[in-house]
């Protein structure tokens, strides 16, 4: 049996010629089966001789004129009456210098001229018309296959393969063989080492792709640069992991030559998906520096089984593309929003007369925005709509062809859709999750309903009303627009995203149309494993009394308050900013190449503010060559001042994402904000000092996951989690995502049942406001009117009914809100009951909720220390995660308070968060104290001297007792002298006990 390479290469050529018939791709999905027939089958090559090849040119001189002569002969007669027996020579001539001017892409898509003369080089399937004319011309086209191509002038080096269009190189090829000892890795050296990229034939834009290919794996690149050339990965997925399924009775990458390689699928590539890139600086300058994208397989997978499944079943259909972070999604949505914006479909009609692009920012995004524009090839297809409503609406009746805008106009838009009944969208809805800015909008009533404040955190963590619940509840036309297909991108689809946007399957599951993983994103080095090194602190403390009485409090309450004393100490945070700070200038400063930068994710804007001041102070104190800086919105008020996040910068807050790019800046402090929508490639560690949970822990934590040059690891410290709670939330989108299955709708009326049963309204007060409602010349004083009974008896109810109503009128409203994009049946009853909650809950009065903020003033710390508990990656398990059905929950019920003395209160909390100080520890400080209270002189210096001189004098007195006393404790002497915060809390600590008791004046 003959396991050469040669022998590969015969195989290969047999299948483009059409001599050997192409098997099945293994694995292939029944929309593939579909995409076979949309773009052709292999086959209709020449087979290529070494000497038609003319190396000074790099071009196959016969194949240009054949393909000239059959497709354009009186172009040609026309040149020859200027040129006559030259004529050939100066076309070729002309060609090859076009080519190396202006690329071959351009040249292969607009063609060239020449003394008057105009020729097209390649013929492209038009997206309408494709009269028997214009099919010959596209038939017309020629590819040849040349094997062992010998392409230098200055060697006999040659390569694998190269393919021709019409005589222009468009891609070489390197074969290996794992039976010969070598694979693709073999052929990547090659590539780099043994291939001049100063030959005219690897000059950048000259062949649009290489690629290097064994049995198992494909690579490519579209720029050799010697050692530094970058070969991407162009499998399909082995699974839900990187490179391909096994192939029963053939190779793998049988799907390269069998379907990619096609002529219309050639063609197709170099008309709607190849393109060339400019660079821009951040102000949207070119550069000069140019690269050439090609889509990777997922990218070019997915586009065009949307773009066949929207041309064969029209409008009205919802497509859900779960693409990890690191999935190049905005060429993916520029390659669909341009190709869709041309669909025809086989009566030659446009499937969509308008394409919206929306994405989450409140700002356009730049990136996006500049993506779609750069894919375009005819001037004016793109329209971005920032500014006014007015603009928008215009570019909708006048049928603009792409249209890109914020969420924000989302509410317009469908309003403006469902005004134009006679015109088809598709609206494309970039990453369906919580916006970059703003905070979340849970309170503190949240902590009161919640177990803990760590199930309150977890909740507002995960509870936001993020991009795709806004959507849900806007498309108002209750049930699916027979005019609109909407494409939702998104990495962590959540249940109503999959049930919304989803495919459903045969189970009743509903499962994406599209998918990428997370772990074929890593597998194949896109992105980076932000598990990886994860390191978890946890902090151990403890409360005491400071007044003789003791007083009676609502225990959760009290908790509340008491936990975030502690979190918001300045001892407590000082703490933490040493240690994160060190382990920055040590541990991350250096990485990727001493550019390395890091985010402190903290629970809240008060916790952002005091994180800013103290690492202000540190980096002052320790004399460290760079900066911090913060993001947080509005104004907080603290100890007097208003903080702000322009005023804290120094700069103003439109330009804090691009002053975090300045080598100086190397922190950056965030509460709810640049948490999502960032994209930082530097961003190497990240400290946290929050709850996370669900999508906010995956969406958070891979702010780090961006590859960058010499960036090879991540790390993560987390001071408020454990690693099981992150491993659960990342392990519902580390692989593929299910809906196990559909809502059902009759929870609508066992909610509709439950509410009733509260006996706040009858049904005559939902049709007396359902009358008022649905009238178009009523007035608001009617609608508040027929809502005004329903409120006063909610006001006699008992806490508790309030607290229960309020839940289950707000699950009512938001489930029918989503439940009326999916189900068949139309029931009036619920949609007035609908409208009647909605409004109702704008008007039924909050719960007042009175905490004991004294409850601060009669408590201190009594000690506290910060201990790293784990080390080392967080596992993820392989395998499909499967979502629950959304539902309402069986009730809610405010906790009865539990008063409890402020003693016990505190010993419960010393007895869950207490250090590991021992009793001798506590005994110590107490002699500690006597002595320093019988120091007759510094009483006295207290007495006259200010505060700030009396401390002087303090801790001098308190240096000579420690080392009196420390042969009795010499742990705890040797953790004041040698831990310069802890001796910095310590004798403040101390210091504001002894000047309260002794001080003149003091209470």
């Amino acid at each position: 049996m003959d396991i050469s390479e040669k022998k590969l290469e015969a195989s290969i050529e047999q299948i483009l010629l059409g001599e050997t018939q192409a098997a099945a791709v293994d694995g292939a999905s029944a929309a593939g089966d579909v995409l076979a027939g949309y773009l052709g089958a292999p086959g209709g090559y020449r087979k290529g001789r070494l000497e038609d090849y003319d190396r000074g040119l790099c071009l196959d001189p016969g194949a240009v004129m054949d393909f000239i002569y059959a497709t354009q002969p009186a172009e040609w007669e026309k040149l020859k009456v200027q040129h006559g027996a030259d004529a050939k020579d100066h076309l070729l001539k002309r060609l090859a210098s076009e080519v190396q001017t202006r690329g071959t892409l351009e040249v292969l898509r607009k063609g060239i001229k020449n003394n008057g003369c105009k020729f097209q080089l390649a013929y492209f399937r038009p997206a309408s018309g494709l009269n028997d004319e214009i099919r010959k011309l596209y038939q017309a086209n020629i590819f040849t296959v040349v094997r062992q191509l010998k392409y230098s002038q200055r060697d006999e080096n040659s390569l694998d393969l190269a393919i021709f269009l019409n005589g222009l190189p468009i891609s070489t090829a390197e074969l290996k063989n794992p039976l010969t000892g070598q694979n693709v890795q073999n052929a990547i050296r090659q590539y780099k080492f043994d291939r001049d990229p100063r030959e005219p034939l690897f000059a950048f834009g000259r062949c649009l792709v290489h690629f290097v290919v064994d049995p198992d794996l494909v690579y490519l690149t579209t720029h050799l640069q010697g050692p530094k050339t970058r070969f991407l990965p162009f499998n399909r997925g082995n699974g839900t992991g990187a490179g391909n399924p096994p192939a029963l009775g053939g190779f793998s990458t049988a799907y390269l030559w069998e379907r990619i390689w096609s002529q219309d699928s050639v063609l197709d590539l170099i008309q709607n998906f190849v393109h060339v890139v400019e660079d821009e600086d951040d102000k949207g300058r070119k550069t000069g520096k140019k690269s050439m994208v090609f889509p990777r397989y997922h990218q070019l997978d997915c586009v065009r089984r949307l773009l066949a499944d929207a041309q064969g079943t029209g409008t009205g259909q919802q497509y859900l593309i779960q693409h990890s972070a690191g999935s190049g999604k905005s060429n993916s949505i520029a390659w669909l929003a341009h190709q869709l914006s041309a669909l025809h479909d086989v009566k030659d009609r446009r499937v969509f007369d308008s394409i919206i692009v929306i994405t989450d920012r409140r700002v356009l995004d730049r990136q996006l925005q500049r993506t779609v524009r750069q894919f375009e090839q005819t001037l004016g297809l793109v329209e971005n709509i920032d500014q006014t409503s007015r603009q928008l609406k215009q570019a909708l009746q006048d049928g603009k062809n792409i249209i890109v805008t914020t969420l924000q106009k989302f509410p317009q838009i469908v309003g403006d859709i469902q005004s134009l009944p006679g015109q088809r969208f598709a609206v494309i809805i970039d990453e369906a999750h919580s916006s970059q800015s703003g905070e979340s909008p849970k309170s503190l009533k949240l902590v009161l309903s919640a177990g803990t404040l760590e199930d309150a955190e977890l909740e507002d963590a995960d509870g936001c009303e993020d991009m795709e619940d806004r959507i849900a509840s806007e498309m108002k036309a209750r049930g699916r627009l027979p005019n609109v297909s909407t494409f939702a991108f998104t990495a962590t689809p959540k249940h109503k995203t999959l049930e919304l946007f989803g495919q459903k399957q045969a189970d009743g599951r509903f499962s994406p149309f599209s998918l990428y993983t997370m772990r074929q994103a890593i597998e194949e080095g896109f992105i980076l494993d932000v598990l990886e090194n994860y390191t978890t602190y946890k902090s151990y403390w403890s409360l005491l009394k400071t007044i003789k009485d003791d007083p009676r409090y609502d225990r959760a309450k009290a908790t509340y308050l008491l936990k975030a004393f502690v979190d918001l100490s300045d001892h407590a945070i000082s703490k933490k900013v040493r240690i994160m700070v060190e382990h920055f200038a040590e541990k991350s400063m250096p990485r990727i190449g001493g550019k390395a930068k890091a985010m402190i994710v903290t629970r809240s804007r008060l916790h952002a503010v005091r994180y800013k001041l103290a690492v202000d102070r540190y980096l002052k104190e320790k004399g460290y060559p760079f900066k911090a800086m913060v993001a947080f919105s509005g104004t907080v008020k603290d100890g007097g001042a208003d903080y702000t996040e322009p005023g804290m910068n120094g700069f103003p807050e439109s330009q804090t994402s691009e002053t975090f790019k300045r080598d100086e800046y190397r922190i950056l402090i965030v509460a709810n904000k640049f948490q999502t929508g960032f994209d930082q490639p530097l961003l190497h560690t990240m400290y946290v000092d929050k709850k996370l949970g669900g999508v906010g822990a995956v969406q958070t934590l891979s702010r780090l996951n961006r590859i960058h040059p010499g960036k090879e690891e991540t790390m993560v410290l987390d001071f408020s989690n454990e690693p099981g709670q992150i491993q659960k939330a990342f392990a519902d989108y580390y692989d593929k995502t299910l809906l196990k299955e559909g809502t059902d709708p009759n929870l609508l009326y066992d909610l509709q049942n439950r509410l009733a049963d509260f006996h706040f309204y009858d049904r005559n007060d939902v049709e007396r406001f359902a009358s008022v409602w649905f009238d178009p010349k009523a007035t608001q004083e009617k609608l508040h009117s027929a809502l005004v009974p329903v409120v006063d008896r909610f006001r006699d109810a008992e806490d508790g009914e309030k607290v229960d109503f309020r839940g289950q009128l707000n699950d009512f409203v938001r489930l029918y809100a989503f439940l009326s994009q999916v189900i068949t049946f139309v029931d009036t009853d619920l949609e007035k009951l609908y409208n009647f909650g909605r409004m109702l809950l704008r008007k039924l009065p909050l719960p007042e909720i009175v905490l004991p903020v004294e409850i601060r003033k009669n408590i201190d710390m009594d000690s506290y220390r910060i201990e790293q508990k784990t080390s080392g990656g967080i596992p993820l398990p392989r395998g499909t995660a499967e979502l629950e059905p959304q539902g309402p929950k069986d009730g809610y019920r405010m906790p009865p308070e539990e008063l409890e003395t402020l003693s016990q209160i505190i010993k419960l909390l010393n007895e869950r968060f207490g250090t590991d100080f021992t009793e001798k520890d506590r005994v110590f400080i107490e002699q500690l104290e006597e002595r320093l209270a019988g120091d007759a002189a510094l009483a006295a210096s207290v007495q006259v001297n200010p505060p700030e001189n009396a401390r002087l004098t303090f801790e001098h007195v308190v240096n000579d007792r420690l080392q009196e006393m420390m042969d009795s404790n010499f742990k705890f002497y040797k953790q004041v002298t040698d831990d310069p915060e802890f001796a910095k809390f310590f004798l403040g600590w101390l210091f504001e006990r002894y000047y309260r008791a002794k001080a003149p004046g003091q209470p």
